[in-house]
Formats: structure tokens, sequence, C-alpha cells
């Protein structure tokens, strides 16, 4: 595959809806032809559809996918959930509250939106927390998804996977009052995070941020952060369902990741029957420009090879 260049016009950059029927509404972006292989793009805590890289989309256009990418609920211009967020009591000692969603909930907004397209199955390409919902889909609905890609990204079983102190010291400063602290403050935590192994451009990381401002709630955005952070605490220890998984699956994780460390994703490949392991070295908790080549090679390489899993429907 030729090197990335955002050559590419996207069939579709505006924001649009789905209206689900419990009734939260999720905010989408759809690039390239209808007729591609559908490939849905599952973000993590906290970030919007924009922080996947323009480069990426671009190229899983270009080699024929029809790709989605949405705000997960709780971020970005998807609603609200109505019930309060965890204190900082309850996220340090993993408390969830008993009338907050979990993954689960999460995982059934991605199949709300899949029908919404008229999607019958999908590759799902998650990372982070958007991996989380992508084992937790792929476990309970093996009929929407060709093939899984999780990307640093985790079990929930607390002996692995979990955050560098450094990086738990780092997120739990107060939150942000204005754009530009905002900006600064994801600056350090993805200064922290991404590793060094592949630069990043500070410019457009802020530039990210600043649009997340103005897309999400901006100095209220923390409390839908906190849910999902609920979230993922709720669903707990979720080895026992991965082994569930049919689909071919590839999970990858970098080397030097204070996120979420390296072992939450040998313990995915672990969990997940016949799952392929890729360690990149030097990557961290971040897509920079320098992996994202490696990143589309092996996301295309692995649809392209992997055969459906018995039931997977056509578009």
């Amino acid at each position: 595959m030729s090197a990335l260049q955002p050559t590419v016009t996207p069939a579709a950059t505006d924001d649009r809806f789905c209206e689900l029927p419990h009734g939260l509404r999720i905010c989408f972006r759809t690039w390239g032809s209808t007729t591609g292989e559908p490939l849905l793009l599952l973000a993590g805590l906290g970030l919007h559809l924009t922080s996947w890289p323009k480069a990426l989309v671009d190229t899983l256009v270009r080699q024929g996918f029809y790709v989605v990418a949405f705000d997960n609920r709780d971020v970005g211009r998807s609603s609200r959930a109505s019930v309060p967020p965890p204190g900082r009591f309850r996220q340090f000692f993993r408390i969830p509250r008993d009338d907050g969603y979990d993954l689960g909930d999460m995982a059934e907004d991605t199949v709300g939106l899949l029908d919404h397209l008229g999607i019958a199955s999908a590759h799902l390409v998650g990372m982070s927390m958007g991996g989380m919902i992508s084992q937790t889909l792929a476990a309970r609905h093996p009929e929407r998804v060709r093939t899984l890609t999780s990307i640093f990204s985790t079990t929930g079983a607390r002996s692995v996977g979990q955050p560098a102190f450094s990086t738990i010291l780092r997120l739990a400063k107060p939150p942000a009052n204005t754009s530009e602290e905002s900006a600064a403050n994801y600056l350090n935590i993805v200064r922290h995070i991404a590793a060094t192994g592949f630069p990043f451009d500070d410019a457009v990381i802020r530039e990210y941020a600043l649009e997340a401002w103005e897309r999400g709630d901006g100095r209220t955005a923390h409390e839908g952060v906190a849910r999902q952070i609920g979230a993922i605490m709720k669903s707990g220890d979720r080895t026992a369902e991965l082994r569930r998984i049919t689909a071919p699956t590839l999970v990858i994780h970098g080397d030097n990741d204070l996120m979420v460390h390296p072992s939450g994703g040998e313990a995915t490949a672990a969990a997940i029957p016949g799952a392929r392991h890729v360690t990149i070295p030097g990557m961290g908790h971040h897509l920079a420009d320098g992996v994202l080549e490696q990143l589309a090679n092996l996301t295309v390489e692995h649809a392209r090879r992997s055969t459906p899993h018995a039931g997977a429907g056509s578009r």
C-alpha cells in the first residue's frame, strides 16, 4: 500500500443523526460508496468521531470500504444520558452507579446505528473503549460482525491493562473552564501517553481539542466522560464473554502504552479464540501519523483475508 495521503474527498463530511428506539440520538458521518464493504470505526473514552485521522479514513475508502464513524453516547453531538455521573470517589474506588449504563448498552447503540443505515454486518475497528464496545457487540451479536480489530484495548480484568499511576494523576486534574485550557490539558495528556516512537503534530492535537470543545458540551463534557468511565466499571471483567466471540479478530497494541498497559492487549488476544495479536514497537495510546500506514495495512489485510464467519449477512 502506498504512503498515506489525504487525497480522497469523503462522500459525506457533515454530521448526520440517527434516532434510536430508546430515545437517544447518535451523531455519525460516512465516507465512500455505499456499495463498499461496511467498516465501522468506534472511538475511545471521551473521543469524538473526529478523533479518527483523516489519512486513515481516506486510505480505507481508497481500499473500497464504506466507512462509518460516530460519537458514542455522552460525547460529541450524540445524546447525553440523564443519570448523574459517578463522582471522583466512585471512579477512584471503581464503584459504578446502579442507574448507570454499561458497555452492553453502548453496543446496542451501535447495533441501532447499523439498523438505521441498513447494514446487516460490518467490519468493526475499535480503539480503547471503542475496542471494548466492539468486543461486546461481537460477543452478543456475532451475526452483525464480519471481522473485529481491537486497538489498544483490554478485557476489563483488573489484573491487566491498567493505566500507569502517572497517567491517573494527569487524568485527575480539574476539568477545563475554557476551550484554550481544554486544548492545553488534552495536549498534555497526549504528550504523556503517545510515547516517543511515533512523533505527532502539536498543532493537529490542539485543533482537534478546540473543535471537540465546540462540538461537545465544553465545560460539562467531563460529565459524559465520567459516565463512560462508569460504563467500563459497571461492565467489569468481560473475559468469559470474550471467549464467545467467533468473528476473525485482530488485536493491536503498542509496547509503550501508559493508558492501557500492553497486558490488556495480550489478555484480549488470549481470551478470543483464534485471535491474532500484533505488537507495534514504539506505539503508545495515540494514533500518530507515523503509525497510520501500518495500522491501515493491518486493518485492510485482516478484513480482506478473513472470511466472514457463518451467520454474517450481506449489506
